[in-house]
């Protein structure tokens, strides 16, 4: 399968995102730099970068730009989930259903996904959670209601995510 990818700044930093004709694949959070943007897809990727290809996720970036500024997108994008383990696809489906504003427990997720006793492979899913924000893995906690693991920027753009939502709920 084909991939490409682009690069564009938004109002909380830039984000790469890849995909193919199917819809995304991967995407990062924001990051300060362009550079660490691209090293972020290329660590998701696990593969050197695509071909560039400028504005071939306009639709996504537009919706980005509307959700860090407080809005509610609907999402209306394709996702390219072709290769995503059975498990992660479940988890990642249950997390995308978490209302904005609220949160949810790993147990909650791994239930969710069908398999209350998989709460280490539910936290799994959301560390290789390749479409952050779109599936919105911020909003899933620790039982004792503390935020734990986040990639990229870490636990502070967790924290910024979910104080965004909060506000604009």
């Amino acid at each position: 399968m084909e991939l490409y990818y682009d690069i564009f700044e938004t109002g909380w930093g830039w984000v790469a995102v890849a995909g193919s004709r199917k819809g995304i694949r991967y995407a990062t959070l924001p990051e300060p730099s362009p550079e660490r943007a691209l090293d972020d897809l290329e660590r998701s990727m696990r593969a050197p970068l695509p071909e560039y290809a400028p504005d071939a996720f306009e639709s996504y970036r537009a919706q980005l730009e509307e959700y860090l500024k407080g809005s509610a997108p609907a999402w209306d994008i394709r996702l390219d989930m072709e290769d995503v383990a059975p498990f992660f696809r479940r988890a990642w489906d249950a997390c995308r259903s978490i209302p904005r504003g609220e949160t949810r427990t790993y147990e909650w997720l791994a239930a969710s996904a069908g398999n209350i006793k998989a709460v280490r492979a539910a936290g799994q899913a959301m560390a290789r959670n390749r479409i952050p924000i779109v599936i919105p893995c911020h909003r899933v906690i620790g039982k004792d209601g503390g935020l734990h693991g986040f990639g990229g920027p870490g636990l502070p753009m967790k924290q910024r995510l979910l104080n965004l939502e909060a506000a604009s709920a």
